[in-house]
């Protein structure tokens, strides 16, 4: 097996184009590293790449699982492990930093999921969950992303499961990035044009009525359906706002989840940050990558 290649970034900054190209050229297979792509059924507000890329070049962990089905961080360390072996030149190419680093230095100390626990913390407003959170673990309180209710419900959950804090049991990046960790950057108001036009292609493909179809898994998963475009569609067909204040919301928090992610990628040591252009043809960025390859 030929050393593994990463390709990160925030998401829109065009790393599935620049993945392929890479692919074509080292004759490898893509690793989705993608906490959404893995579910069938959420194929337009994922932007998952297209039947006919998948055909010319193959593909891991795309419609792993059905919408009903857990999926985390520990699952995605399963299924890549069951895969790799098999992979001439893997591709790890994705935008969810935890999976990035669940893959490089494990798990943590943190206990898995349990499903009675769980679910009983998802019928818990978040309001609560944060107080809880307070007295329990002032230092997670203090950094937690308030809009992330899936992981607040689960810093919650280990702290039930562990009587510890949660900040204790963090696995956080230490030392360098493996070999061959490329991340992909943007200027800002490159990025933010090109998560907007992302944004309105997606509605014109027809998010609405792919969430319509989704709907009852949807609101039977947590984690899905925090899904970014699919909550906020959601929202809309229960009359919480109108199709235009939808797409802007989308905008908005894809921009903010990209921001988030770009903060991720920057605490890592060792990377080999790529700036693109707002010009710049995927095929030339993966040369690029190929030549700095170890």
């Amino acid at each position: 097996m030929g050393k593994p290649i990463f390709i990160a970034g925030p998401t829109a900054s065009g790393k599935s184009a620049v993945a392929m190209e890479v692919a074509e050229k080292k004759g490898g297979e893509i690793i989705s590293v993608d906490s959404m792509q893995v579910y069938r059924g959420l194929d337009i507000g994922t932007a998952k790449p297209t039947a006919e890329e998948r055909a010319a070049v193959t593909h891991h962990l795309i419609d792993a699982i059905e919408i009903d089905e857990a999926f985390d961080a520990a699952k995605f360390v399963e299924l890549t492990t069951a895969e790799i072996d098999k992979i001439v030149q893997p591709i790890f190419c994705g935008g969810t930093g935890l999976y990035f680093q669940a893959w490089q230095q494990g798990l943590g100390a943190s206990p898995g999921g349990e499903p009675k626990l769980r679910a009983e913390l998802e019928g818990v407003e978040t309001e609560v969950l944060l107080q809880e959170l307070q007295r329990k673990d002032p230092e997670t309180h203090a950094k937690i992303d308030r809009k992330n209710r899936r992981r607040i419900v689960r810093a919650v959950e280990v702290i039930r499961l562990t009587k510890k804090p949660f900040s204790e049991q963090r696995a956080e990046w230490s030392g360098k990035a493996p070999e061959n960790f490329f991340v992909l950057a943007r200027e800002r108001e490159n990025l933010r044009k090109r998560i907007d036009m992302r944004v309105d292609a997606m509605f014109e493909d027809g998010l609405v009525k792919e969430t319509c179809s989704l709907r009852s898994a949807l609101e039977v998963n947590a984690v899905a359906r925090q899904a970014l475009g699919y909550r906020q569609v959601i929202e809309h067909l229960q009359g919480e706002r109108d199709l235009p204040d939808t797409v802007a919301r989308v905008k908005s928090r894809t921009w903010q989840f990209a921001r988030r992610q770009m903060t991720w990628f920057r605490k890592m040591d060792g990377t080999h940050t790529l700036n693109l252009t707002p010009d710049e043809a995927p095929k030339i960025t993966a040369q690029r990558i190929v030549d700095q390859l170890t």
